[in-house]
């Protein structure tokens, strides 16, 4: 008889030693590595040939209509899914807490139930009176929508059973616990084993079923890194808690694109769609105020305008001090570092505060010029006159280097009434209703912004 052997394996990524470690040596994941026994006797034969679930046929046979989506009544949510919901389809929406994700989800459900069929909203996190509470509030209430608030897996798939209902919501999947699983609700097994088992259903029966899960303090989905592969759809919903706007982003889509975003106003009574979020991005001035750039960023593949504003004020400290709020702060400092070296503003003995508007983010390298024109209209106390937009990444060396979907920039920028827009050279083909002022270095830029006209011989307009 072969002795068994005792290793110790990560529930993680399956990564084995032949002794305890607190944090694995694959994923670097702390507390994950458990003991499990195994035999030290090698496997003898060869797998067996067993049944299967359907024929294997010709790939232009296969029927696609069961992979087509179904909208759910909500348009941004089905933005971000690239389309609806598709039967069978297993969604994973993570977010902080508090960010309104049972509101959008009870919102989503409520509009299923109305047009679509039966819908099943399993809480295991509020009790039932409390999330009708919501429901009445947000007025989410439809006879076809059925309530459950069940921790216990197996309770779980009883009422399934007993609705049959076409599409499934599971808040959260960290609050669900498997009796065949003997350890604590949320751990990494236990996880698992409630996503595999609705993963299984989904499948099997053909029910679109959205799992919402937790993050970490970091912001990663928290739960095994399997969890994420095992799903079809990832979306991410993002939102400031002191800003009405939130974000729905798709970060892995099986049945559409991966780079959608659906915006959404979170007020008292609900959240709605928002198919123009630009107005909560802007912010309203009787004349141009220092300190004020407009640039249009792209979220996935939508373009939305956002407003930099920045101060700069008389420094009291040893070391100035530098606060924003919405960008990037390495690319902000870096933004600064240029705009001292090769613009010629001194910015040593200045605090400098840049901020977003709304509660947008913009961190791509394409809202740099208009950090850095924000910053130095801030500095000279000039303003960048109405109707101008910045678009351009800032180089070390001074150079203002082309973004990509400048086009889509240009368009959008236009189509809500901007004239002028300060671009990287060679920007391609423009809109005919804007003007676009090519800038190849900062410098070139930062006399452009200072020309209320932004008209001058030292740049190349079209």
């Amino acid at each position: 008889m072969a002795k068994a052997a005792q290793i110790f394996r990560c529930s993680e990524c399956g990564w084995t030693t032949a002794k305890w470690v607190g944090r694995c040596g694959e994923c670097q994941t702390w507390g994950t590595v458990t003991e499990s026994a195994t035999g030290s006797a090698p496997r003898t034969g060869a797998t067996l040939a067993g049944p299967v679930s359907q024929t294997a046929q010709p790939i232009g046979s296969v029927g696609i209509d069961v992979a087509r989506s179904r909208p759910t009544g909500v348009d941004e949510f089905d933005r971000a899914l690239g389309g609806g919901l598709v039967q069978g389809a297993v969604i994973l929406l993570a977010g902080e807490p508090g960010v309104g994700k049972s509101t959008l989800l009870l919102d989503v459900t409520a509009r299923w139930a109305h047009e679509a069929g039966r819908a099943l909203y399993v809480t295991g996190e509020e009790s039932a009176a409390q999330v009708r509470l919501r429901a009445e509030r947000t007025s989410a209430v439809a006879d076809q929508l059925f309530l459950a608030a069940e921790t216990d897996l197996s309770a779980v798939v009883t009422h399934i059973d007993e609705v049959d209902p076409s599409l499934i919501v599971l808040d959260s999947v960290q609050t669900v616990a498997s009796p065949a699983v003997d350890s604590a609700p949320g751990g990494v097994n236990q996880v698992r084993e409630v996503a595999a088992a609705m993963i299984r259903i989904a499948k099997e029966r053909g029910i679109a079923t959205i799992l919402v899960g937790h993050v970490t303090k970091d912001g990663g989905i928290a739960g095994p890194r399997v969890l994420e592969h095992l799903v079809d759809v990832v979306l991410q919903f993002e939102g400031d808690r002191h800003s009405r706007l939130r974000m729905v982003r798709a970060v892995k889509n099986r049945y559409g694109p991966a780079d959608e975003v659906g915006c959404f106003d979170l007020s008292d009574t609900g959240i709605t769609s928002l198919a123009d979020p630009t107005g909560l991005f802007l912010s309203q001035h009787a004349a141009p105020v220092p300190g004020t750039c407009i640039t249009v960023t792209l979220e996935g593949r939508r373009p939305l305008l956002g407003e930099v504003q920045a101060l700069v004020a008389p420094s009291a400290l040893a070391s100035p001090r530098r606060a924003n709020s919405g960008l990037d702060s390495s690319r902000v400092a870096m933004v600064l570092a240029v705009l001292e070296r090769r613009g010629g503003i001194k910015l040593r003995e200045a605090d400098v505060y840049t901020s977003t508007v709304g509660g947008a983010k913009l961190t791509e390298p394409a809202a740099d010029l208009a950090v850095l024109l924000a910053v130095a209209g801030a500095a000279h106390g000039s303003p960048i006159p109405a109707g101008t937009t910045a678009l351009g990444e800032v180089g070390l060396a001074g150079e203002i280097r082309r973004v990509t979907g400048l086009q889509r920039r240009l368009a959008e920028a236009e189509r809500l009434g901007f004239t002028r827009a300060l671009v990287p050279p060679d920007p391609g083909p423009v809109p005919a209703g804007i003007k676009v002022v090519e800038v190849p270095d900062v410098g070139q830029a930062l006399a452009m912004a200072a020309d209320s006209a932004l008209h001058g011989a030292s740049g190349a307009s079209r």
